[in-house]
């Protein structure tokens, strides 16, 4: 099966959910429905901005300054790096997969591109603040104290060993 017609399967699949629960004046069905709108639109607000900044990246900064300073050569300065952007990522999880997968066609290395992510997942200022807020900040210093180890830990493992094995991340151009 080619990949625009399961595409076309799933819209048409939600379509067919979406009709049913409207004529049949199924809540449940209604709820995920709002839900399921409601989460199409935050991700067609977000997207657009951050393919424009992917764009600008790729255009803006040379291949060099990428390998430099997040390549295979960039050791625990790439990995600091790589926390310290993905702290500062702002918007759903979904933004920092087309980011990583920009930062790895420019010359990052898979460990930094998976710290990356992890640390867009972990370590992000919206939420720090939020969490250290309602549940104050020992929690959050104890947290981090824990989670950045682990998302290196294991982004070093997992990306030395995919790049043993010549791994690269696939694009679609």
């Amino acid at each position: 099966m080619t990949k625009p017609l399961r595409t076309a399967l799933v819209i048409v699949g939600i379509a067919i959910g979406i009709g049913c629960s409207v004529l049949f004046d199924w809540e449940p069905g209604r709820a995920m429905t709002d839900d399921f709108l409601k989460n199409a639109m935050q991700i067609l607000r977000a997207l657009p901005p951050v393919f424009v900044l992917i764009g600008l990246f790729e255009v803006w900064v040379k291949r060099e300054t990428v390998e430099r300073h997040l390549g295979q050569g960039s050791g625990v300065r790439g990995i600091l790096w790589a926390i310290l952007l993905g702290g500062t990522t702002v918007g759903p999880m979904l933004v920092a997969l087309p980011v990583a997968a920009s930062l790895h066609r420019r010359g990052a290395k898979l460990a930094v591109v998976f710290t990356y992510v992890g640390a867009a997942a972990v370590c992000r200022i919206p939420m720090t603040v939020f969490e250290a807020t309602y549940l104050g900040l020992p929690f959050t210093i104890i947290r981090y104290a824990v989670s950045i180890p682990l998302v290196v830990a294991s982004s070093m493992l997992i990306g030395t060993a995919l790049e043993r094995r010549g791994y690269t991340i696939q694009s679609e151009n």
